[in-house]
């Protein structure tokens, strides 16, 4: 059994005393996104023509499904977001059923609002357009991947 030198005691403990922070610091990530629900931030309070989040729905429609979000429940001009499916659901015009992701293209936060025809999200202030995903304003890259839904019997749901 070889004894431990004074000499490879220091160099060990200088190497872990430059390697451990390195480490840390090239395993932290800020990024917040949705899949991590302890960093999703809430929602901010409603105003304007925003809508109340929903969180009820089922995420893969079909016959005798309840439907992602009744229609009425849709405000024209606004919107109603799922967290649960992690999708939007807008109306611009009556009659007309747009569906986004939810997430945004910046850092993935799950959209927080539909506030004055916008989804807005909280993380960083990108806002899109209801009626075709597009980015409106803020540090995304781009629109909100559209989702193609079908009203029926009153219900929105995935086409």
């Amino acid at each position: 059994m070889t004894s431990l030198s004074r000499r490879r005691a220091l160099t060990g403990a200088a190497t872990l005393g430059v390697g451990v922070p390195l480490l840390a610091a090239c395993g932290g990530n800020d990024q917040t996104t949705a899949s991590d629900p302890a960093h999703t931030p809430a929602a901010p309070p409603a105003t304007g023509s925003s809508s109340p989040t929903a969180t009820g729905g089922a995420a893969t429609g079909g016959a005798g499904e309840a439907g992602l979000v009744a229609a009425s429940d849709v405000p024209v001009g606004g919107g109603v977001v799922l967290k649960d499916q992690e999708l939007v659901v807008t109306q611009p015009a009556a009659g007309e059923f747009k569906c986004f992701k939810a997430l945004c293209t910046h850092q993935g936060c799950l959209v927080g609002s539909v506030t004055d025809g916008k989804i807005v999200c909280p993380c960083h202030g990108s806002s899109f357009s209801i009626t075709d995903g597009a980015v409106e304003g803020g540090p995304a890259p781009s629109a909100l991947p559209a989702v193609q839904v079908k009203v029926s019997g009153g219900q929105v749901d995935l086409a």
